[in-house]
C-alpha cells in the first residue's frame, strides 16, 4: 500500500499540502464527475459515487504517488453505448467485469505492454472522443428538445439539425455565461476552478431571472440524495457474462491505457516514476468496487491529477482528501445540485474535449505525411463514425501492417568471398567478378521472421538453382528469428540434404540458436555444422570439396584455388586465417 510506505516521513508540512490540493482537486472534480456521468447516460449522483470510492482506493493502493482517478471523458462514448444497448443495471456488472480484467493485468505484470500502443493511435483515438463529446453537449447547450437518444455520430447529427427549431435561448444565455466564466478564469484567476466557478454563477442566474425555463438535473433525472447508495452484489449469470465480456474487454483497455497514460504525465511533471502494475491492480479493485455501491467505471484523471501536482500535493494522501470532499459535499450540498442548468455543465464538458483534443500534436503527425499520419486519420475516423473499439483495433492494425512492412525491408542477403588483401569477407569482392561454384557464402542481416522471409524466399530460389555443394550463412547479424524464419532454414536444410549438399553456419546468436535447438532444427543441420567464426566455418567448407570439379577453375575465390585448380589430384589444404569475420 503506497499510502502507508509514505506514513514514514509524512509531517504536518506534507499534511497542510495535501490538504489544499485535494480540497481544490475535489472542487474540480464535482462538475466534472457529474457531468461525465450525465453525459454518459446515467444520472449524476453515480459520477459522485465513483469519484469517492475509486478516488479513495487508487490513491491509497496505487503505484502513482500523484494520481487522482475518477470518471473521465474518454469512457463517455463508450458507457454511453453500454446504456444505451443494455442499460444502467448491465452497465455496473460490465464495470466489475472490466474491474477484473485491470487487476489480472496488473497480478499478470502486463502494465508496460499497454505502453506499446503507438502514439498515432492514442492521439487518434483521444482526439475522436474528444470530437465525440463535445458534438454530444451541442444539444444541452442549445436547449434542443425532442431529440431521440442516438448511438451512431452521424445519426446524432442529423437529430441535432433536424430539431434545430426547438433551440431555446435562455439555454444558449445560461451556456455562455458558463463558457465565458471557465474561459476568463483560466486566464485571469487560475488557482480558483473556473469550472465550478462557471457552474454556480450560471445556475445562480438561472435559478433568480430565468426560473423554469431550462432543463435542470433536477427537471430531468430527479432530486439528487444526499447520501451513499447501500451494498448489492450483482446476479451474474453465465449468458450475462458472455454478453457483457466485449463491453468489459473495452472498458478494461481503455481504463488501463487512460491510467497509465496519466501516471506518465504525473511523471514527466515531478520526475517521479511510477509503479504501472501495482497502479493496474489499484485500478482494478476500485472498478470492481465502485459498482457494487452504484458507481461507474473509473480511470485515472490525466487533468485533475495535473491539477493535483501544480496545487503542490506532497504525496497520495491529496487523492484521498479530494474523495472525502467530494463525500462532504454530496452530504450536505446534494439537493441544491437538482437545480442546475443542463446548459450550464454542456460547456464545462465542450471545455474538457477540447482541451484532452491534442490538436497541437494532432496537427504535427498530420504534418510528418507519413504513415503515422495515415494512422492517425483511420483512428480519428474510425472512432468517430464507428465507434472507439474499432477505432482503437483498426490503428493498431493498421500500425502493425507498417512495422512489419517496414521491417520486412531491414533484412539483407549479401553474397561474398574473402579479400586476399586482408581476409575479411566483402560484397565487393563478389562484385568484381569472383566466385566459387561449389562454395556459396551469404551475410544474413536483420531479424528472419515472417516480414522478412519472403526476401530472403526470393535470394535463396537464386542460391538453390545454382547448386552449391556447400551453403555457408553468417548469421551473426540477425538478432531474431521466429517460427517462419526456422521453417524457411528448414526447408533449406531438406532441399540441401536431397541433392546431397552441406550448410554451414556461423556466428549465430543466443535466441535464433535456442530456437533452432527447441525445435530440433540443429539436429538436422548437424551440431558439428556451426561455428562461432567465419574462419572456421570456411575451413569446414573447403573440406566438403569435389576437388576433380576445382582442376581448371580460373575463379581463385580463395588462396588454396590456384594449387587445386592445377592438380590433378586432391590438393592439400591449408587453413584459411580464423581472422575471417
Amino acid at each position: 500500500m503506497i499510502a502507508i510506505k509514505q506514513l514514514n516521513r509524512y509531517n504536518l508540512s506534507h499534511l497542510r499540502k495535501d490538504a489544499v490540493a485535494g480540497l481544490i482537486v475535489g472542487i474540480v472534480a464535482i462538475p466534472l464527475a457529474m457531468a461525465f456521468a450525465i453525459a454518459s447516460g446515467v444520472r449524476p449522483e453515480y459520477g459522485l459515487y465513483t469519484t469517492i470510492i475509486a478516488g479513495i482506493m487508487i490513491s491509497l493502493f496505487g503505484g502513482s504517488k500523484y494520481q487522482i482517478a475518477g470518471p473521465t471523458g474518454a469512457f463517455v462514448p463508450v458507457l454511453l453505448g453500454v446504456v444505451m444497448q443494455f442499460g444502467y443495471e448491465k452497465l455496473l456488472i460490465a464495470g466489475f467485469l472490466a474491474g477484473i480484467m485491470i487487476l489480472l493485468m496488473g497480478v499478470f505484470k502486463l502494465g508496460r505492454f499497454i505502453k506499446f500502443i503507438p502514439r498515432p493511435v492514442v492521439t487518434g483515438f483521444t482526439a475522436g472522443i474528444a470530437v465525440i463529446i463535445f458534438s454530444g453537449q451541442i444539444s444541452n447547450f442549445l436547449g434542443l428538445s425532442n431529440l431521440k437518444k442516438e448511438d451512431s455520430f452521424i445519426l446524432k447529427m442529423k437529430e441535432i439539425f433536424v430539431n434545430l427549431h426547438t433551440l431555446n435561448i435562455y439555454s444558449i444565455l445560461i451556456a455562455v455565461i458558463s463558457l465565458a466564466i471557465v474561459i476568463l478564469a483560466q486566464k485571469y484567476v487560475s488557482k480558483i476552478p473556473g469550472s465550478l466557478m462557471g457552474l454556480i454563477v450560471s445556475t445562480l442566474v438561472a435559478y433568480f431571472f430565468f426560473p423554469n425555463t431550462v432543463a435542470t438535473i433536477g427537471s430531468t433525472y430527479g432530486e439528487i440524495p444526499n447520501k451513499l447508495p447501500t451494498f448489492d452484489f450483482p446476479d451474474i449469470t453465465g449468458n450475462l457474462l458472455i454478453e457483457l465480456l466485449p463491453a468489459a474487454l473495452v472498458i478494461a483497455m481503455l481504463g488501463g491505457i487512460e491510467s497509465l497514460l496519466s501516471a506518465l504525465v504525473a511523471d514527466s511533471m515531478t520526475n517521479t516514476k511510477h509503479n504501472s502494475n501495482r497502479e493496474l491492480i489499484a485500478q482494478g479493485l476500485a472498478n470492481m468496487i465502485a459498482p457494487l455501491f452504484g458507481g461507474i467505471p473509473a480511470t485515472g484523471a490525466i487533468a485533475r491529477t495535473a491539477t493535483n501536482i501544480k496545487n503542490g500535493a506532497a504525496s497520495s494522501f491529496s487523492g484521498v482528501i479530494h474523495g472525502i470532499v467530494v463525500l462532504l459535499v454530496l452530504v450536505l450540498f446534494a439537493p441544491y445540485a437538482s437545480v442546475i442548468p443542463l446548459a450550464s455543465m454542456a460547456p464545462i464538458l465542450m471545455f474538457v474535449a477540447w482541451n484532452m483534443s491534442e490538436r497541437k500534436e494532432f496537427v504535427q503527425i498530420l504534418k510528418t505525411k507519413t504513415m503515422d499520419s495515415k494512422i492517425l486519420v483511420v483512428t480519428f475516423l474510425l472512432t468517430v463514425f464507428v465507434d472507439l473499439t474499432t477505432g482503437v483495433g483498426g490503428g493498431i492494425l493498421l500500425a502493425l501492417v507498417a512495422f512489419v512492412r517496414k521491417m520486412s525491408g531491414t533484412l539483407k542477403v549479401s553474397k561474398v568471398l574473402p579479400d586476399p588483401a586482408d581476409k575479411l569477407v566483402k560484397p565487393e569482392i563478389v562484385n568484381k567478378g569472383s566466385n566459387c561454384p561449389q562454395v556459396h557464402i551469404y551475410t544474413l542481416e536483420g531479424p528472419l521472421f515472417f516480414g522478412s522471409t519472403e526476401r530472403f524466399e526470393e535470394e535463396l530460389e537464386e542460391i538453390l538453382r545454382s547448386k552449391p555443394r556447400v551453403l555457408l550463412l553468417r548469421m551473426s547479424k540477425v538478432p531474431f528469428i521466429d517460427t517462419s524464419g526456422e521453417a524457411l532454414l528448414h526447408k533449406i536444410v531438406k532441399q540441401l540434404k536431397h541433392h546431397k549438399q552441406h550448410l554451414i553456419i556461423s556466428g549465430i546468436q543466443k535466441q535464433p540458436k535456442e530456437l533452432l535447438f527447441s525445435t530440433g532444427l540443429h539436429k538436422e543441420i548437424g551440431e558439428r555444422n556451426f561455428f562461432d567464426h567465419t574462419g572456421d566455418a570456411l575451413n569446414k567448407a573447403l573440406s566438403q570439396l569435389d576437388t576433380i570439379k576445382c582442376i581448371g577453375c580460373k575463379q581463385f575465390a580463395f588462396s588454396e584455388c590456384s594449387k587445386l585448380s592445377l592438380q590433378p589430384v586432391k590438393a592439400k589444404r591449408t587453413t584459411l586465417g580464423t581472422s575471417l569475420t
